[in-house]
């Protein structure tokens, strides 16, 4: 026997679907949850993301994200009760603490997962209508990173994410516990192409990437070890610039495309005989001297 619903006066009442195996077919969300490259692209497809942990179900929930169900063992049920019975009609799956490793792969230390349905993102033009910082991500595919400068981006005004076609998902599990659920407190959004869009003769096609960041009136600067870099505290990021500033990868670096197409090219100083700093590091340090330079005017 799989799920079922509790009976008899003490039952926490038809929300709650006690589990026992895991053959109902409405678990599956929860499969194989450390394997990454099955669930990221199993997520996009399925249309869903998974929220972990009391305050990032609640961030999620509050930016108006909807739960397709909750996964947790019974210790939790009361602690994560205020979440749940915000949406009644989605079941709470509950069962013992192998069990639900056995399913997931992994321990819920955190208290409960909630499988929610994925937002509808904006585009990038959107964003850009009223966005004055803005961080772009190119081809950022640690988790870890792309939450850490998440939770920089919020904490340090940035007012909007772009990220790449090749960049990590924002919503995966990882991202979303670094970033302490800062993803759904900064608009963003991915991009179609980039740096440039492919224009095929004769076709009137929407641009993405540099061209659409020049059009909305954007500088746009990488974070670039180049000889033509100048260094962060003399480049103007004063408020009369509406500034977009580009990060990539460590080791790799930026794309060549994306130097030639940038404006400028920006490093921070560094002392101590260290070349450069993890990229959530830098992503903290230049959106900091941004946010200065705007409040000093």
């Amino acid at each position: 026997m799989g799920a079922s619903a509790p009976e008899g006066p003490d039952a926490p009442g038809s929300q709650i679907v006690p589990i026992t195996t895991l053959e109902d077919p409405r678990l599956d969300d929860y499969l194989r949850m450390t394997d990454v490259r099955l669930r990221a692209s199993m997520e996009v497809e399925r249309g869903l993301f998974m929220a972990e942990s009391f305050h990032v179900i609640e961030r999620a929930m509050d930016a108006g994200c909807v739960p397709r169900s909750f996964l947790m063992s019974s210790r939790w049920v009361e602690q994560f009760a205020p979440l749940f019975t915000r949406f009644p009609e989605v079941p709470v799956f509950v069962g013992e603490e192998a069990l639900l490793e056995s399913l997931t792969g992994f321990h819920l230390h955190r208290g409960a997962l909630a499988a929610m349905q994925r937002p509808v993102l904006p585009t990038a033009a959107e964003l850009l209508s009223t966005a004055r910082t803005v961080a772009v991500l190119e081809n950022i595919v640690d988790h870890t990173n792309v939450g850490a400068m998440f939770r920089s981006a919020a904490a340090l005004d940035v007012d909007a994410v772009l990220v790449t076609p090749r960049c990590a998902d924002p919503l995966y599990r990882r991202s979303l516990r670094v970033s302490m659920g800062t993803v759904f407190q900064v608009p963003w959004t991915r991009l179609g192409a980039w740096p440039h869009a492919p224009h095929p003769p004769g076709e009137d096609t929407v641009h993405d990437g540099v061209d659409l960041l020049h059009d909305a009136g954007f500088d746009v600067l990488a974070l670039a070890l180049t000889e033509q870099a100048t260094a962060l505290d003399e480049v103007d990021l004063g408020a009369g610039r509406k500034v977009a500033l580009v990060l990539g990868a460590e080791g790799h670096g930026l794309e060549p495309s994306t130097l030639k197409a940038v404006d400028e090219h920006v490093v921070i100083p560094m002392s101590g005989a260290v070349d450069s700093l993890n990229v959530a590091a830098a992503s903290a340090v230049v959106f900091w001297q941004r946010r200065a330079a705007v409040r000093a005017g």
